[in-house]
């Protein structure tokens, strides 16, 4: 039987720079929202304790309970993306975080911050992946280092804004103003992205340039996709830096103000400042991961090497912090170990992607997603119990700075050993990974191309459409 002749050729959609940073900015206001109201608890953890009398232990459960449906609420709403807009996603969850932080208002007690924290956790969860899902509709394919760094830098802004102004909130007003502040944030946040934020042009990209309904040949077998080096080898680097994170965001304030004897607004002071770090590795690491990429380098080399050696060497501070004597040098590796593994949050998306169909990316990024930041629901509260058992209070928090190192040393070991995207991609039976203006595979088995190989000659502006239709996180 012959095959149909290939579609015309059609014009790639337009870049509107305008509008595409106006989204960006937007994202990234997004971001450091997320942040803002995920580190409020950790940045009054000594007051809240200090009223409702209550151990490290309860504490640390508390801290982890954001994370019971985190997870999960990611892994499910990587599925569904295909089906509602980013429009609606980030609207949705953006007011979610707003509601989550009114029960402890009307009632401080340990169930209500339970409940506050596990309802922000499930509306936090699918927040990273999907925006840089609605990011990328706004940005082609190589275009989108730069975008991508900043949306993950709003993270480190968070940090570095909501800690010196959340700290500002819980000393002169107490602590129950942060929460209030930050609800009216996202409140407004939500209203604006609803008013401004629309899905973009390469969110239409696949619907114009490949009018037929994908078959199967299109997908491969989650099985298959999930098992295969590249994709464990960036959850194991993600796995590793969101160990650091969690333990970060839930007791590294109280380890600033209980062992190194801070004030409130120094250990604010250099919380910022490991967050400034951050964002300079976040906002400089990936825009030269784009030149290396459009020079040709592998993936591997630019994209997976980088996660493994940024975890493993954060792993190593971790270690050695505990026993430094000196106040400078102990606060340089903490700034290592706590802020040195951000750039893994980029890169370990740009290696995933680069092994998975386009439609099939948005259910494997909440996949990855779900498990690679499943450490916070263990962290916390595992670091909590060290506290209330070790002799003192400064041996526990040395034995769970040596727990998180290991654990952070095996994830960077197994990054740096699996991430071979060109070697998977081939295996899979996708196309060629890397080179100037792709983002990843290609769309699907390597059949596909041989089928148009075989129909003759293409133009080149339809030969890239062709090998990479939908260059998207999530392939919307």
């Amino acid at each position: 039987m012959t095959e149909p002749p290939p579609p015309p050729p059609q014009p790639q959609p337009r870049f509107d720079r305008r509008r595409a940073w106006l989204i960006a900015a937007l994202i990234v206001t997004f971001m450091l929202v997320n942040y803002a109201d995920k580190s409020v608890l950790g940045l009054a953890a000594v007051p809240i304790m200090d009223e409702l009398d209550i151990s490290n232990s309860t504490y640390g459960a508390i801290s982890s309970s954001f994370a019971v449906l985190f997870s999960l609420s990611g892994l499910i709403v990587g599925f569904v993306s295909a089906r509602i807009s980013s429009r609606v996603l980030l609207f949705a969850m953006a007011a979610v975080w707003a509601v989550a932080q009114l029960p402890v208002l009307f009632v401080a007690s340990v169930p209500a911050l339970v409940t506050g924290r596990v309802l922000l956790g499930a509306a936090e969860g699918p927040a990273a992946s999907m925006s840089m899902h609605a990011l990328y509709k706004w940005f082609p394919a190589d275009r989108r280092g730069l975008p991508s760094a900043l949306q993950i830098s709003g993270a480190a802004l968070g940090t570095l804004v909501a800690a010196p102004v959340v700290t500002w909130l819980i000393t002169d007003f107490g602590w129950r103003s942060a929460f209030a502040v930050l609800a009216v944030t996202s409140a407004t946040w939500s209203l604006v992205w609803w008013k401004v934020g629309h899905d973009g042009p390469y969110d239409r990209e696949r619907a114009a340039e490949v009018p037929h309904a994908p078959d199967r040949r299109d997908r491969l077998p989650y099985r298959r996709l999930l098992l295969n080096g590249t994709v464990l080898g960036s959850i194991a680097g993600a796995f590793g830096a969101s160990w650091a994170m969690a333990v970060s965001h839930a007791w590294l304030p109280a380890y600033l103000r209980t062992q190194l004897d801070m004030t409130p607004g120094g250990a604010a002071t250099l919380i910022s400042a490991v967050s400034a770090f951050s964002l300079v590795l976040l906002l400089s690491v990936p825009v030269f991961v784009d030149k290396l990429r459009r020079r040709g380098s592998s993936v591997r080399r630019s994209s997976g090497v980088p996660q493994g050696v940024a975890v493993i060497v954060a792993a190593l501070a971790m270690a050695a912090f505990p026993f430094m004597d000196g106040r400078g040098a102990h606060l340089a590796l903490l700034a290592v170990a706590f802020g040195g593994h951000a750039i893994v949050f980029p890169l370990h998306y740009m290696t995933t992607s680069a092994v998975i169909p386009p439609l099939q990316r948005g259910a494997v990024f909440g996949i990855v997603a779900a498990v690679g930041t499943s450490p916070g629901l263990v962290a916390p509260y595992l670091t909590g119990r060290l506290l209330d058992s070790a002799a003192s209070r400064s041996a526990g928090y040395t034995q769970a700075y040596l727990l998180s190192a290991a654990v952070m040393l095996v994830c960077g070991l197994i990054a740096l050993a699996a991430i071979r995207p060109d070697r998977d991609a081939r295996r899979l039976g996708l196309g060629p990974v890397g080179g100037r203006g792709t983002g990843g595979a290609g769309t699907g088995p390597a059949s596909s191309g041989r089928r148009l190989e075989a129909a003759g000659p293409v133009p080149t502006a339809h030969r890239q459409v062709e090998e990479h239709p939908h260059d998207l996180l999530g392939g919307q």
